[in-house]
């Protein structure tokens, strides 16, 4: 399942297609670069790896600006965001979105792809654990909240929202 977004007046071209283990590299840079995880934030993710397993073990999907030919090391492709969908139980695990690429519709895009795969797995909801200031974007996306996760340090110093997405059947 691959969805598509072409932004008016640009050449940009944004596909979601299944990430893989050469993505590895980029996508834990995405997460340990993200400005919303600075601050009081930044050590959950200064660690953080998200590595060829993870990708091969479950369900990440990338948004990447297939017009960019800047390229490094062969890659074309920019990665623009990505998540990842983890099926039993049914979890968004993570699911980032480049800071350049704020307000360009890559997160309405990424969930409307993981609500497909949910469909598509046979699952009717999806639990999401929310950084803090995500909370806001998981609700205007249809997400209501169902309860805190508590603080867990030292990883996760903070209660974090606890929201969960209704995945109706196909109409």
């Amino acid at each position: 399942m691959t969805s598509r977004i072409t932004r008016p007046g640009r050449k940009a071209s944004v596909t979601v297609r299944r990430a893989t283990a050469r993505d590895a590299k980029r996508l834990t840079r995405l997460v340990r670069g993200s400005g919303a995880y600075e601050g009081r934030y930044a050590a959950m993710v200064a660690g953080y790896r998200v590595g060829p397993a993870y990708i091969d073990t479950h369900r990440v999907f990338v948004a990447v600006d297939e017009s960019d030919t800047s390229g490094h090391h062969g890659v074309r492709d920019r990665v623009l965001g990505f998540y990842s969908l983890l099926i039993d139980p049914a979890e968004l695990d993570l699911m980032f979105v480049a800071d350049a690429a704020q307000g360009l519709g890559i997160g309405r895009l990424l969930v409307a792809h993981m609500r497909d795969e949910a469909r598509a797995a046979g699952l009717d909801r999806v639990r999401v654990v929310s950084h803090p200031p995500a909370e806001g974007f998981y609700r205007s996306m249809g997400a209501r909240r169902t309860g805190t996760a508590p603080a867990a340090p030292p990883a996760v110093a903070w209660d974090r929202p606890e929201l969960e997405f209704a995945i109706p059947p196909a109409a």
